[in-house]
C-alpha cells in the first residue's frame, strides 16, 4: 500500500482482559524501511481491540480492521476510520479475508461462529447461514466455549469454496459460497487440542490440498478437508507438540510456506517453520535472534516478497529483507508489556499496492 510510494506496515493489538492481566491494544501502522510505529486510532472505538486486518488488494490506502465493536474501515492508510454499515449482534470481529478473485466481496468472521459476507466492497452485508454448532469442547476448566471465527479462507481457483478455523470448535467448510456449511474436523475430537484450531491455508500449487493450524499442532488434507494427517514438525513443548499460530504462503511462490509457532499460548519458545515443498517437509528456521514468547502472525510484502515480518504475543516484531535468513527487531513505538504479560492477539498485515 503506497502514498507517494510510501508504502505501510501494519500491526493490530489486542490486549488480554483476564483480571491482572494488563490490556494493550490499538492499531499500529510504520513505513516500510523505517524503524518506529505509529498509533493510529482517530475514529476506532476507545481501546480497539485489533483482532483482524485485511488491506484491499486493489485500492491504495483502504484497510479494514476487526474490533470487538465490528469491523471499521480506513482509506487513507489508518490515518482517520469509520464503522462500515454492517447490522451485525455487537460481538468482537477476530478475522476479516477478502475472495482472492474478486475484490468486492469480503467476509468477517465473528465470536459464536458468525460470518458476514459483503458483495459491495464493505458497504452491504449480509449474515450467512452458518449452522454448524460444536460439542462444548474447552481448553481448560472456566475457558471461554464462544466459538471464535480466527480466520477464513477462500479457495484462490474456486471463490465457492471457503473455510473457517474455529477456536474452539474446528474446521468448518462451505462448497456453495457460504451457504451451507459442514464440520470437517473429521472426528479429531480424541482431546480437546486438536480441535482449538486457530488457522487455515487453501494451497494454490495442489487441488484439494488444505492446511490447517491448532494448539496441537499443522495439518494437512488433500481431499479438500475430508481428512486429516498431522505434518509432524518438530515438537516444542512437553506434549510432544507445536502451538501453531499462523501460516502464510509466499506471495508469488506458492510451494514456500511459513508457519509462526511456540511452546504454548504462554511460552519462553518462539519459532519459525519453512517449507519449501509444498509442505512435504519443514525445518525450524534459526532466526539469528531469540524471540522472548511465542510467534504469534506472519505476513510478507507481496511487492518484494522477501521482505516479511513476525511479531510474537509479548510485542516483538521482526522484519527481514531477504526471504527469512537474518532478521532484525523493530520494536520502537509499540505500547510496552511488562514481564510476564502478554497479548491476547497480535496481527501483522503487509502493505499492498
Amino acid at each position: 500500500m503506497t502514498t507517494n510510494g510510501q508504502a505501510y506496515v501494519y500491526i493490530g493489538l489486542a490486549g488480554e482482559t483476564a483480571p491482572g492481566r494488563p490490556i494493550k491494544s490499538g492499531f499500529y501502522r510504520m513505513a516500510v524501511g523505517g524503524d518506529r510505529w505509529e498509533l493510529m486510532t482517530q475514529g476506532l472505538p476507545e481501546a480497539p481491540a485489533i483482532r483482524g486486518i485485511a488491506t484491499h488488494p486493489e485500492q491504495a490506502g483502504t484497510v479494514y480492521v476487526g474490533t470487538q465493536r465490528g469491523p471499521y474501515r480506513s482509506t487513507d492508510h489508518g490515518e482517520h476510520w469509520e464503522r462500515v454499515g454492517i447490522a451485525d449482534h455487537g460481538l468482537p470481529v477476530w478475522s476479516l479475508t477478502f475472495d482472492p478473485r474478486d475484490a468486492d466481496v469480503l467476509y468477517a468472521g465473528y465470536e459464536n461462529c458468525e460470518i458476514f459476507r459483503s458483495d459491495d466492497g464493505g458497504e452491504h452485508w449480509r449474515e450467512l447461514p452458518v449452522t454448524v454448532r460444536f460439542p462444548e469442547v474447552t481448553v481448560a476448566p472456566g475457558a471461554n466455549p464462544a466459538k471464535r471465527v480466527l480466520e477464513l479462507a477462500v479457495n484462490p481457483l474456486d471463490s465457492d469454496e471457503i473455510y473457517g478455523a474455529i477456536e474452539v470448535g474446528g474446521v468448518i467448510r462451505s462448497l456453495d459460497g457460504g451457504e451451507h456449511w459442514d464440520n470437517v474436523s473429521h472426528g479429531q475430537y480424541l482431546n480437546d487440542d486438536t480441535v482449538d484450531m486457530h488457522g487455515v491455508l487453501v494451497a494454490r500449487w495442489r487441488p484439494g490440498m488444505v492446511f490447517a493450524i491448532s494448539r496441537a499442532g499443522l495439518f494437512s488434507s488433500t481431499d479438500r478437508g475430508e481428512h486429516w494427517a498431522s505434518a509432524r514438525l518438530e515438537a516444542l513443548n512437553v506434549k510432544g507438540q507445536t502451538y501453531c499460530r499462523d501460516i502464510r504462503e509466499v506471495p508469488g511462490d506458492p510451494k514456500t510456506i511459513w508457519v509462526a509457532a511456540g511452546a504454548n499460548f504462554q511460552s519462553d519458545v518462539g519459532a519459525l517453520f519453512r517449507s519449501g515443498d509444498g509442505g512435504a517437509t519443514w525445518a525450524k528456521i534459526d532466526m539469528g535472534v531469540k524471540p522472548e514468547t511465542t510467534m504469534f502472525a506472519l505476513a510478507f510484502d507481496p511487492r518484494e516478497p522477501r521482505r516479511m515480518y513476525c511479531a510474537t504475543t509479548v510485542g516483538e516484531v521482526f522484519a527481514s529483507e531477504d526471504g527469512g535468513e537474518n532478521w532484525q527487531a523493530i520494536v520502537t513505538g509499540l505500547a510496552p508489556i511488562s514481564k510476564g504479560g502478554h497479548y491476547r492477539n497480535l496481527m501483522v498485515a503487509s502493505a499492498t499496492v
